[in-house]
């Protein structure tokens, strides 16, 4: 099932996002509780759970026209959760007025490989030295 994420799912989006181990931010610190808290007052995240727990969340800034964030825990991996959830957060962006949504990833990551599989354009490489995305909404 596929809802929006409350205060109280923070813990275990955390959690996920540590998780991930080809994540530049997966120490918590960098992605602190205060920051979903922040992102939740102007934003969904969207989220993936069963009857076992949540397995994956997807949010997109309506401020920037980004992807915030993309991920499914590594032991759900194969399920079709992140390709599930992506819709969710491009409608949103969708909605806000965008035309055409992006995002950054580490270059050469199953996220990379990820984002081509579903039609993602590349736009070159980040300040951070990551591999931007761009797609048309």
């Amino acid at each position: 099932m596929i809802r929006t994420a409350t205060l109280a799912d923070i813990p275990a989006l955390m959690r996920i996002r540590s998780a991930v181990q080809e994540n530049r931010l997966n120490d918590p610190s960098r992605v602190p509780a205060a920051a979903y808290q922040e992102f939740l007052a102007v934003s969904r995240i969207w989220l993936f759970e069963d009857e076992t727990g949540i397995h994956g969340f997807a949010a997109a800034d309506p401020r920037d026209g980004s992807i915030w964030a993309l991920f499914t825990d590594p032991a759900a991996e194969g399920r079709g959760i992140g390709k599930a959830l992506l819709p969710q957060a491009l409608d949103d962006l969708k909605a806000a007025g965008w035309a055409q949504a992006r995002l950054s990833t580490g270059p050469g990551t199953r996220a990379d490989a990820f984002y081509r599989r579903q039609g993602w354009e590349t736009a070159g490489l980040t300040e951070g030295g990551e591999q931007g995305f761009v797609r048309a909404l």
